[in-house]
């Protein structure tokens, strides 16, 4: 199964229309074509829609003939690796120099910190930031955030339209990918009938919902199981039962041989219980000692957008997180009031 396949042109820029005409992507055009080497990344540890943003936008810039090159502190996770550009991306942290780019585009990065590079990385290049998160931080020289869209990957595509940029096969099936993780496969309220309207253009182009779907969701190794149940063994329900909660520790990792990407979409089960309007996923940071990711999911009238925030993370109304440290106990007692007060 080849999601991403040919890269040749199927849907004219003619034949589209943007989600948002108002959206002025001028002066991020205008730095585009000013550029000769543009540089590409998002944010650590990147998702969907990070990843399937910027292989559309290093599709639709080689096209044009620019010098592209893609650089994520975390690489691209393994269930994105089927998108045709994945190999481009290399991996790590540069203590200096951008790679001699004039230009760096952030997509899908709430804050500067979160691309995981020095300061001195940045070496005074213009730096762009494509975003859809309301808690953005507005880090960067051109700044277009906007929290209407469902994702980066569908600002990226209104981007596309309006530099006249027609869609390939392999454009379409990142942005698909993008949207469809995260609207979590159009089920959040975020997929708007617009939002429909841009997947079959994406289709239309070349897109292949299945495969995409299969290389996704359904490609788990035996780890992404065994790590499944731990997890779930965890499982407690707070707050008269409209909180649920599930943990993963650096022990769970190493028992059943699992990584983190293999973590990836767990917090879905625990929202997923009749009656929970807030789902909490707290996982170890692999990487750093008594450091956590904590993930909010929100099923109701809850904001977990605003709930993050109280913690110094960010996100959107229904899906949002941040990072904490100390000991494990002590992040789960102030995370269990921060959602106490939200639920009331």
């Amino acid at each position: 199964m080849n999601a991403s396949g040919l890269s040749s042109p199927v849907v004219a820029r003619s034949n589209l229309q943007p989600l948002f005409a108002d959206v002025d992507w001028q002066p991020v055009i205008n730095a585009i074509a000013a550029a000769d080497k543009i540089l590409l990344t998002t944010h650590c540890n990147p998702d969907g829609d990070g990843i399937g943003s910027q292989q559309a936008m290093y599709d639709a810039l080689i096209a044009m003939g620019k010098n592209v090159v893609m650089h994520n502190f975390d690489g691209v996770p393994r269930i994105y690796s089927f998108l045709k550009h994945a190999e481009q991306v290399t991996m790590g942290a540069w203590q200096s120099g951008s790679q001699d780019a004039d230009l760096i585009i952030a997509l899908d990065c709430g804050a500067k910190g979160r691309l995981g590079m020095a300061d001195a990385f940045y070496d005074g290049t213009q730096l762009v930031n494509i975003d859809h998160h309301v808690s953005n931080k507005y880090f960067a020289d051109i700044n277009i955030v906007d929290a209407r869209y469902c994702a980066t990957g569908a600002m990226v595509f209104d981007l596309l339209i309006a530099m006249d940029i027609a869609l390939t096969r392999c454009s379409a099936s990142a942005i698909y990918a993008a949207v469809l993780t995260d609207t979590a496969s159009f089920r959040l309220s975020n997929a708007t009938s617009a939002v429909y309207r841009m997947a079959a253009d994406l289709i239309d182009a070349g897109a292949e919902p299945w495969p995409i779907t299969i290389h996704i969701y359904e490609s788990q190794p035996l780890a992404g199981l065994k790590i499944l149940k731990a997890t779930l063994d965890t499982l407690q329900l707070r707050d008269e039962n409209r909180s649920a909660w599930i943990h993963v520790t650096s022990d769970m990792y190493q028992s059943t041989g699992a990584d983190v990407e293999d973590s990836e979409g767990l917090i879905d089960y625990a929202r997923s219980i009749d009656g929970v309007e807030v789902a909490v996923f707290i996982r170890c940071d692999e990487n750093h000692d008594n450091c956590w990711k904590v993930s909010f999911r929100g099923k109701t009238t809850a904001d977990v957008g605003a709930l993050a925030a109280t913690l110094g993370g960010g996100g959107h109304k229904h899906a949002a997180g941040c990072l904490m440290r100390g000991g494990f106990d002590d992040v789960r007692t102030t995370v269990e009031k921060a959602v106490s007060q939200i639920l009331g």
